[in-house]
């Protein structure tokens, strides 16, 4: 195994056992024993439900569950607490900085108090099963721009995806907020990887000088792209294989280090060899170029898109495409387990 490798799975190399969802499932349940009995029925629903599929990153007044609008400062402390069992530091910290980029968009869309479509409380979290040790369930936190979808089976957390975060403004242009770049890592290491590739690198990543409107996969049930395209990991030099492993290191630790490594040793697992990177748009990383990017294996798809408002809004996604929303299998194993 050559030394590229080594630094890419070397978190890898401590994972031991099922990754221990104890934890996130006694949090959840503080949580919701701080709940009163009308936010329960809000809150909670059965694993086994077409709703577990529902994700959205758009604003919306539909959503089920109950709002941090809703909680109390106990319960929007208690549900912190949870985000912390399955996110990494870093990445809470991004989901309520792009809570509170709603408050900005809310300024520069003038719109009235009493107005809610910007609202940084319109986040909201829904339980799906029972949480326990011996149990299989799931719970989902989501609002504009951020949406996590988690599923656990027993002492395991099984997915951590559908998992998308966005920011608008990607840059804050003025106000008290001047210069707040959210998602500022998975722009620069892009750039910094696409300015080093060599030419004949560039003209296998770069596939279009259009960027697509938007991520490709969007907020569907079963996401695929069928043909990948751009330049594959083998056709990298070592150091730009080194940029691209950093990019994906970015994207897989928005989650706590255990299951982080364990994505990381699934990715090594599928092949590295078996990676593609694609680039579309604009290769000048400055506002008002739009530019697109994947990273794409057998079990992986990663999206950054940043076209809309003058290349000033950005939307990434990881999906697992073995196991988003939990997978198949958990949900056959779920209804086995209840049909008995």
């Amino acid at each position: 195994m050559h030394r590229l490798v080594l630094l890419f799975i070397i978190g890898c190399c401590v994972f031991t056992g099922p990754l221990r969802a104890q934890e996130m499932s006694e949090k959840a349940n503080r949580f919701i024993r701080l709940l009163s009995k009308a936010q329960q029925a809000q809150t909670l629903f059965p694993f086994d439900t077409g709703e577990r599929y529902h994700f959205a990153y758009v604003p919306r007044d539909d959503r089920k569950g109950i709002s941090v609008n809703e909680l109390n400062p106990a319960q929007r402390k208690a549900l912190m607490d949870l985000l912390n069992t399955a996110l990494s530091e870093t990445t809470v910290k991004k989901v309520n900085d792009i809570m509170q980029l709603d408050q900005v968009l809310k300024q520069l869309e003038h719109r009235e108090e009493n107005d809610h479509y910007r609202d940084p409380g319109k986040y909201f979290v829904t339980i799906f099963g029972v949480p326990a040790a011996n149990t299989i369930w799931g719970w989902r936190f989501e609002g504009h721009h951020v949406a996590f979808n988690f599923s656990a089976d027993k002492k395991e957390l099984v997915a951590g995806t559908p998992a998308f975060l966005g920011a608008n403004p990607a840059i804050v242009l003025d106000g008290p907020q001047k210069d707040k770049e959210v998602l500022k890592e998975e722009t620069t290491l892009a750039f910094d990887l696409v300015h080093a590739l060599s030419p004949a690198e560039l003209q296998k990543a770069l596939v279009t000088a259009k960027a697509p409107a938007e991520i490709i996969t969007g907020n569907s049930r079963n996401a695929m792209i069928a043909h990948p395209e751009g330049i594959r990991f083998k056709e990298l030099s070592p150091a730009h294989q080194q940029l691209l492993l950093q990019l994906i290191n970015v994207y897989v630790h928005r989650f706590t280090k255990l299951f982080a490594d364990k994505m990381l040793k699934d990715i090594q697992q599928d092949g590295l060899d078996n990676l593609w990177f694609t680039w579309a748009g604009s290769t000048v990383h400055a506002l008002g170029n739009p530019c697109y990017y994947r990273i794409q294996g057998p079990g992986l798809i990663i999206e950054y898109d940043n076209t809309q408002n003058n290349a000033n809004h950005i939307h990434t996604i990881v999906r697992d495409l073995k196991n988003d929303f939990g997978g198949d299998l958990l949900l056959e194993h779920y209804r086995s387990a209840h049909a008995k």
